[in-house]
């Protein structure tokens, strides 16, 4: 087995095949990576049998799911790709321009990063998305992927590197860590010299022991304790609509509801009906019913679990939800911004100086009005896949595409000046 040191050495040696690479050649690059992709599929399957199978009753079916791939997910993952190849190369993109009066000309242009590592856990299609965000925005990328998720990661990566060996591009310029133990994750957050930029995706736990031991820069990505308030003034049916997107369509993910919050007014109405579509609905369905976690006002009005305040602080990443009563708009604004972890947050209501105050109030990545934190996403953002959710303030925020991906260096153009 290569050792991981090896492996950073060689990103290191061969990024300048990526970092200087021009826009045509990257492009022809992604588009024979995402045929081979899905020229591989058969293989890429095999693979995720295999981890599956291994999986299956050490994980819940939630986070099986997120881990599981068929042939509808890995047509995904090659579009995607065709579509990070459609889209503007930021790199080389002049962002100011200035004369002094000593007649320097200085311009200031987006350049790549270098190397980035990215610590992942077991989500396969992350392999693809975030190896090719790198090599669009002109960066080699070291993946370490999750051990759950690594038969699959290495056949998409094999498919990879066989598209990258039709171009210029060394291949090599991506690396999956082939040390699936703890050992490797530290070696990335000590991998100063090595890595320009290091990003988690995954769970509090990951993304907690990368901000705290990294040497190297990091952006924090992706723990998401997400709220939605329905308002006093919230249409109800929109209301429910919302909740049941937010919540249901896929659990398991960063952008999913977590808290919901409702104002005390609509509480006789709107618990009875959110019970409905939740619970009775989906259990006559044959589908999960979402277990309620409930604050005292709220579980005078519907039956389920009494919520423990931790539940409050909890990304479930379930059919689990905490519910809160509030008696105004600034209540939950309150309560969003001492227990949110400023990923995405929703506000449903009709009044208009309602969704102005919670969208100015609340500091979150992404801030809703009337819509589904489920739309938090670099490909619904229109922004191609994504390489995670920025919940930090400094370099990047929300949705991190091409662009975040890059750095800049001011260019001098003189003719002859010295500094008195």
């Amino acid at each position: 087995m290569v050792t991981t040191q090896e492996q950073f050495e060689t990103a290191k040696a061969v990024k300048k095949s990526i970092n200087t690479a021009s826009t045509e050649l990257k492009n022809r690059a992604l588009l024979a990576m995402a045929d081979q992709i899905w020229q591989a599929r058969a293989d890429i399957l095999t693979a995720n049998a295999q981890d599956m199978a291994a999986a299956k009753g050490k994980i819940s079916d939630v986070m099986l799911d997120r881990l599981y791939l068929d042939e509808g997910r890995i047509k995904a993952m090659a579009e995607g790709i065709r579509e990070v190849a459609k889209l503007p190369d930021p790199i080389g993109e002049v962002l100011e321009t200035s004369q002094l009066e000593n007649g320097l000309e200085i311009t200031k242009k987006r350049v790549a990063m270098g190397v980035i590592g990215i610590i992942y856990e077991s989500r396969p299609n992350v392999t693809s998305d975030a190896a090719v965000l790198a090599l669009k925005s002109g960066n080699a990328a070291v993946l370490r992927s999750g051990k759950d998720a690594y038969k699959s990661a290495h056949a998409i990566v094999t498919a990879l590197k066989k598209g990258l060996a039709e171009t210029a591009i060394n291949p090599e310029v991506i690396q999956l860590i082939e040390d699936t133990s703890r050992d490797s994750s530290y070696a990335l957050m000590k991998a100063k010299g090595y890595l320009d930029l290091l990003i988690p995706r995954g769970g509090a736990g990951l993304i907690q022991a990368v901000v705290e031991n990294a040497t190297v820069p990091v952006i924090e990505t992706g723990t998401g304790i997400v709220h939605v308030y329905v308002d006093k003034d919230a249409d109800q049916t929109k209301a429910l609509s919302i909740v049941e997107n937010a919540k249901t369509s896929r659990p398991s993910v960063c952008n999913a509801m977590e808290v919901l919050l409702v104002h005390e007014a609509l509480a006789v109405d709107f618990l009875p009906s959110l019970q409905k579509v939740l619970v009775t609905d989906r259990e006559a369905a044959g589908l999960a019913p979402v277990q309620l976690r409930l604050d005292e006002k709220a579980a005078q009005y519907i039956s389920g679990t009494q919520a423990k305040p931790e539940d409050f602080d909890t990304e479930f990443l379930d059919y689990v939800l905490a519910v809160k009563l509030v008696s105004s708009l600034e209540d939950a604004v309150e309560h969003i911004e001492a227990h949110s972890t400023h990923h995405s947050d929703a506000i449903v209501t009709e009044n208009a100086a309602a969704a102005a105050y919670f969208t100015e109030q609340v500091d979150s990545a992404a801030v809703y009005v009337n819509a589904s934190t489920r739309f938090t996403d670099g490909g619904q953002f229109g922004l191609g896949c994504e390489m995670g959710i920025s919940t930090q303030k400094l370099h990047a925020r929300g949705p991190m595409g091409l662009r975040e991906l890059t750095s800049y260096k001011y260019v001098i153009q003189g003719t002859g000046q010295v500094r008195e």
